[in-house]
């Protein structure tokens, strides 16, 4: 569990991975090297995996999302698995429970871009896609209470 000092500095860093230590231990009350200690623990007890960016996909093309939910045919888990893997328009992928086995977010450029990925997999699994008009809720942490 994350105390009141460990969740506002979650929080900012959320905001912004790219804040000084100085600026972090300014904003939470505390010296740099105790924010620099507190930093050091969340990160080792796996609160905070990494630092990262976040890059824009229509910046670079990819102006079209769509949701594609997979169920394979029989005996070709592994087989549609490993092709999800390969294809690096999935941003990401879930093995779900329920009449599918996979939902996963593709960035594409062009709805024939989607047909061509579509028809890697049509003869290993039966696949539905929706094409996403907008999304109203960005991914984002579950609450840090």
């Amino acid at each position: 569990m994350l105390d009141d000092l460990d969740r506002r500095i979650v929080e900012i860093l959320v905001e912004d991975a790219r804040i000084s230590l100085k600026e972090l231990a300014l904003r939470v009350g505390l010296s740099s090297p105790s924010a620099s200690e507190r930093l050091r623990r969340l990160e080792e007890r796996g609160v905070i995996r990494a630092f990262t960016i976040e890059v824009d996909p229509a910046a670079l093309g990819y102006t079209l999302q769509a949701i594609v939910r997979i169920r394979p045919l029989p005996g070709k888990l592994h087989v549609v698995q490993d092709l999800i893997q390969q294809i690096p328009q999935f941003s990401e992928c879930d093995k779900v429970t329920g009449d599918d086995c996979f939902v996963g977010r593709l960035h594409i450029r062009s709805i024939g871009e989607l047909d061509t990925i579509l028809d890697r997999i049509a003869d290993k699994a039966e696949t539905s896609s929706s094409i996403v008009k907008a999304q109203p809720v960005k991914r984002r942490l579950p609450p840090l209470v």
